[in-house]
């Protein structure tokens, strides 16, 4: 009898995979024929040992928030609030306008977990991109260091424990003017090639 519930299993698994794989190609050639897709940079020699780092000061040019019509993929400014010289040469000047990109928009949910934007993509020039940190990151108030005790408290007298569920976490915004730093490696000279 087992042999036989094993054998049905087997092959009610092995029919739902060869529909998940008509499907994707279904997907790949009807929906996504006509759309250019960047393929990632892969940067493929690296030497990290030299960990000579220098700081970026930027200023927000524009409000970012969670909580606002801030999506994923929108391009924000910021201006550089420092001159960096490296070896006796200027290589970003104070007052540089820098755009980047909101890579990820994480909502603020319950148990206090916070909200969080991850800023990525600077483009400064004549820093190349491998140069500089990925990206930034804003995080919202984390309550959940305080939530998760207090419901732990809780849970003696029934439902009251539950009742943290509905505390939420902060917000992330950064707002025009405030200070953000990214680090530049200048030894970090890194060949970019397409996958």
């Amino acid at each position: 009898m087992n042999k036989i519930f094993l054998t049905v299993l087997i092959i009610f698994f092995a029919c739902n995979l060869t529909s998940a794989e008509t499907l994707s190609d279904n997907i790949k050639d009807n929906i996504l024929k006509d759309k250019i897709i960047e393929k990632p940079e892969t940067n493929l020699n690296y030497n990290f040992e030299n960990t000579e780092r220098y700081v970026i000061k930027l200023k927000s040019l524009d409000e970012i928030s969670s909580e606002k019509k801030a999506y994923e993929g929108e391009t924000v400014h910021f201006i550089t609030d420092n001159n960096l010289y490296y070896k006796g040469e200027l290589i970003v000047k104070s007052g540089t306008v820098v755009p980047a990109r909101i890579e990820t928009i994480v909502k603020n949910g319950m148990n206090g977990i916070p909200a969080s934007i991850i800023i990525g993509n600077f483009q400064i020039d004549g820093v190349e991109k491998g140069q500089l940190t990925d990206y930034h990151e804003i995080r919202g108030l984390d309550w959940s260091l305080l939530v998760f005790p207090l419901k732990w408290a809780l849970t003696i007298l029934p439902p009251t424990g539950s009742f943290t569920n509905f505390i939420k976490g902060g917000h992330a915004k950064i707002k025009k003017g405030q200070k953000i730093e990214l680090l530049y490696y200048p030894n970090w000279v890194i060949e970019a090639t397409q996958i």
